[in-house]
Formats: C-alpha cells, sequence, structure tokens
C-alpha cells in the first residue's frame, strides 16, 4: 500500500461524513470513509480510506495520499487522503481517526 503515498487516487465514499455505521447505530462518522475502488487489502475488501480536509458529505473524492495508518493488530491498514495542497500532522490524522482508530494500535506511516 505504500505506493499511494504522494499519489493521488480517487476514493469512492461508502459512509459519508455524518452516515450512521451499518451496524451501530449510536457510531456516526465524523469524517467521510471510503475504498480505493478496484483494489484488494489483506482483509479481501478493498482498500479503505480516510478522507481529511473536506467538511462536507461526498460520494467520491479525488486526492493526494499522505499517509498510510498502518494497524499492527489488525490486517485492515487504511490510506489518509486529503485535498492537494492540504497538510496534516500526525497528531492532526490521530485526533480526525480516533473516533475508529482508537479500537486499534497502529502507526502513521508516510514513506
Amino acid at each position: 500500500m505504500r505506493e499511494f503515498i504522494g499519489k493521488k487516487t480517487t476514493i469512492k465514499i461508502d459512509r459519508p461524513l455524518g452516515s450512521v455505521h451499518p451496524k451501530y447505530p449510536d457510531f456516526i462518522y465524523p469524517v467521510n470513509y471510503g475504498f480505493v475502488p478496484d483494489t484488494k487489502a489483506p482483509d479481501g475488501e478493498e482498500i479503505d480510506a480516510y478522507v481529511l480536509g473536506v467538511k462536507e458529505s461526498l460520494d467520491e473524492f479525488f486526492g493526494i495520499c499522505i499517509a498510510i495508518i498502518h494497524r499492527t493488530d489488525d490486517d485492515d491498514d487504511k490510506l489518509v487522503v486529503v485535498p492537494e495542497g492540504t497538510t496534516f500532522s500526525d497528531d492532526d490524522i490521530r485526533a480526525a481517526t480516533d473516533f475508529q482508530e482508537q479500537f486499534f494500535t497502529s502507526e502513521i506511516i508516510r514513506s
């Protein structure tokens, strides 16, 4: 997945900002969350991505992958994709994704 870092990519949003998780009705997405079409992650599904730096609900997004959240206790790493020209520190990424990543042990990979 490291090949995505620094590259522009399209994310299909299947859980837009403000949407309710399909299995957990008290879980509301504070960011747009989706996947890279036509890819395969180690968990057998398409590669997942957080879209940060966008304050409206989206169906699709084209942006730059600035990092990967590598889960050390799970096989479902996540891309971090942002609008071109936008930066986030590791602390900013952690804060924005903590709603879900708090349940896993991970590291942020930049290169």
